[in-house]
């Protein structure tokens, strides 16, 4: 048992390190962008299903509180909280509303949109990326292997090369806090003295 357990740490740091030497770039670019948006009086709006649900919340708290410095709270806001508004749309429309309907309701024009999921096939996760569209609000996917459809709908795309949700799931989170820390040295680090 002891060596099944030393394997699945290894499998999850070994998917992390390969996403992260392929997606250094793009990370850069994405935390930019977000860095940006805050500039600009924008806000993070992120959901995603069961645990990629969780994994939204977790990030939203990131950004409003705080991650690795004392600084001013980001807008951060995750869609899958309010219980009230999701069963309302589930229960009066459609499961498949739940993020689309909420987009149109809250989302303004400076805003980014972060959508997990580790299918990528979720027909929530795809109308809202389709409502974040026709808003012409920029769109981050975090994806697996198999994610091409949501993919494809995102302005930048995070698509970690593993089919296995838990593996997925754990770089999306690590992900999520590489940006929240790149967001903050961005807006908030004090640039250094040169020498």
């Amino acid at each position: 048992m002891k060596n099944k357990i030393i394997g699945i740490f290894e499998e999850s740091a070994q998917v992390k390190t390969k996403f992260a030497r392929e997606n250094a770039g793009l990370i850069s670019e994405v935390a930019g962008v977000m860095a940006e948006c805050f500039s600009m009086g924008g806000k993070l709006i992120i959901f995603g299903n069961g645990g990629s649900s969780a994994d939204a919340s977790h990030i939203a708290g990131e950004f409003v509180n705080r991650f690795m410095m004392e600084r001013p709270p980001l807008p951060a806001l995750a869609l899958t909280t309010d219980t009230a508004v999701i069963t309302a749309i589930g229960n009066d429309y459609d499961f498949s509303e739940i993020y689309a309907k909420q987009l149109k309701a809250l989302a303004g024009e400076n805003d980014i949109v972060m959508a997990l999921s580790t299918s990528g096939n979720s027909q929530n996760i795809l109308k809202a990326m389709d409502v974040a569209k026709k808003k012409k609000l920029r769109t981050v996917a975090l994806t697996g292997a198999k994610g091409a459809k949501m993919a494809s709908r995102a302005d930048f795309a995070f698509v970690v090369p593993s089919s296995e949700t838990p593996r997925i799931q754990e770089t999306h989170m690590t992900l999520g806090h590489v940006l929240c820390q790149m967001v903050e040295e961005i807006l908030f680090e004090a640039p250094r003295k040169q020498k």
